[in-house]
């Protein structure tokens, strides 16, 4: 069986580079001629495929025809002027049939039938027309009709070809299939799979609508830096890079927070950003090393607040992006239409493992329980880090349906504001949907002194060979010295969101291009 693929598979590459020599051969002749297509830098496009499916009956133009019932040849300089259209795409399709022939033109809207005849083109260039291949880049110039059959085209008056496909597409019946190419080669994943086009112009819409709701808001969209000293605001592992200039050291940012609320300091209020953020860890369904992370602060307010911001943000994305908020993913229908569930952390195991961690008093007993029930940890580990693994372990997998997960042990939130009532806590929630942390948000911590002190705990951390462990930030100190005010923080992952709003089964799926390992 391996030799028998092995054999299919030179026998494909030979088929293809048999291929691929015809038209360099047609090209070569194009070009001796004095034709080469690629010496032609642009094309008068006035519509777009969708543009005449909508607006179809104001472009239709009715071919006249004579005592016996025979479409009349009419010439484009005989055609109002506001029934002419010029297309350009992929040729996709075409089918010769003598003196008339049909093809199927694919733009960025999708695809259009094409009437292409000699009695309309002259014997030359319909001849150009006949050697052309499936995948060549063509503009045409006519006006939409129906065929007999009610098929809505375009009736081609003049046909030229723009660029020249060198390699031929997959075949079109089977079309792009093993995901392992179409994640490499995603320039023809896009054009085989109309599907997965569809997915990245909703991945669009998304984050044209988190714009459009935060600045209704009153949000103000900045930027920050992607090298920095000092890899904050996150627990992950940094990639590493040199700066020449400088000769030093920078790190490529895993969050954007420590940034957001310097400006926040700086009395900008409402800040947010959309962007790229690299965490040096493994890819699997729901990671990729560099994702788009979105974080937002909003002076004078708290969790509570962001509660309330996150909920109603979700809904209007549905609404707007999906046009319902019945959202299904899988087998499961998400949704995001009724008040979203809150459960604090020790609620949330007390219903899915039966422990109650706030009848638990120490460090040791709580380790005790961790044996107990099979959960693995460190020795360094407290309490609020068995709560957390705990958490992981019995709980996540159930919360399939919106679920905020609020008030998170203190020594797995170092950035985030104690609970009043509870100093062993801080005022924290994920936002949980199909098993996914959607986001992440706090009462953000504003107390320096508080602050450092956290710094220096998890500077121990990473002594001890924490390699996630944030380090102690001076300049970020300085700004909270200078003074924050009370200020509600969140970041969202806006890969998972797009995987829940296009029902993308891996986080590959809603990236153009995500990371994979070299073929070298």
């Amino acid at each position: 069986m391996e030799a028998n693929n092995q054999q299919n598979n030179q026998n494909t590459q030979e088929d293809v580079g048999r291929l691929r020599q015809v038209r360099r051969d047609k090209l070569s002749e194009l070009q001796a001629e004095g034709r080469d297509p690629f010496q032609i830098v642009k094309y008068d496009q006035t519509h777009h495929t969708k543009d005449i499916r909508d607006n179809f009956e104001a472009l239709e133009f009715v071919v006249p025809v004579d005592e016996d019932g025979k479409a009349i040849t009419v010439p484009l300089s005989e055609v109002p002027a506001g029934k002419i259209v010029s297309l350009a795409g992929r040729m996709m399709s075409k089918r010769v049939m003598g003196k008339a022939s049909f093809a199927n033109l694919q733009d960025r809207d999708g695809r259009m039938q094409l009437y292409i005849s000699r009695n309309d083109l002259g014997d030359e260039a319909y001849a150009d027309f006949k050697k052309m291949d499936i995948g060549d880049i063509i503009g045409v110039k006519g006006f939409a009709f129906r065929t007999r059959t009610g098929e809505l085209s375009v009736h081609v008056k003049e046909l030229v070809l723009l660029a020249k496909s060198l390699m031929p597409l997959p075949e079109k019946f089977h079309g792009l299939t093993d995901t392992e190419i179409r994640y490499r080669q995603r320039y023809v994943d896009l054009i085989m799979n109309e599907d997965v086009k569809e997915t990245f112009k909703k991945r669009s819409a998304i984050i044209r609508e988190i714009r459009n709701f935060l600045a209704d808001r009153d949000f103000m969209e900045v930027e920050t830096p992607m090298l920095v000293e000092n890899a904050g605001g996150a627990a992950a592992r940094p990639f590493f890079t040199h700066y020449n200039a400088l000769d030093e050291e920078r790190k490529l940012r895993i969050s954007l927070e420590l940034y957001l609320k310097r400006l926040i300091v700086g009395g900008m209020e409402r800040v947010f950003e959309i962007g790229r953020v690299f965490r040096n860890e493994g890819t699997d369904t729901r990671h990729n090393p560099e994702f788009t992370l979105m974080e937002l602060y909003q002076a004078y307010t708290d969790y509570e607040g962001m509660m309330e911001l996150t909920e109603s943000m979700f809904r209007y994305l549905a609404e707007k992006v999906c046009g319902t908020t019945q959202i299904p993913y899988g087998d499961n229908i998400i949704d995001l239409g009724k008040p979203f569930e809150r459960l604090t952390m020790n609620d949330a195991i007390k219903k899915y493992a039966g422990v109650d961690f706030d009848a638990v008093a120490t460090d040791e007993e709580a380790k005790a329980i961790a044996r107990e029930r099979g959960i693995e940890f460190e020795d360094r580990h407290k309490k609020g880090d068995i709560v957390n693994l705990f958490f992981e372990e019995f709980c996540e997998k159930n919360l399939i349906q919106p679920t905020f997960i609020m008030d998170h042990p203190i020594e797995i939130s170092p950035l985030t504001k104690k609970k009043p009532t509870d100093p062993s806590k801080v005022e924290r929630f994920e936002l949980f949907i199909n098993t996914w942390e959607m986001c992440n948000a706090y009462s953000e911590l504003n107390d320096p002194i508080d602050q450092r002190e956290r710094f220096a705990a998890q500077d121990a951390n990473a002594e001890a060979g924490d390699e996630e462990a944030e380090h102690t930030d001076e300049d970020f100190l300085n700004a909270l010295e200078i003074g924050m005010p009370p200020t509600g923080g969140i970041g969202y992952g806006i890969d998972r969101l797009c995987m829940l709003l296009t029902n993308s089964a891996g986080i590959r799926d809603v990236l153009l291009f995500p990371t994979l390992k070299s073929l070298n």
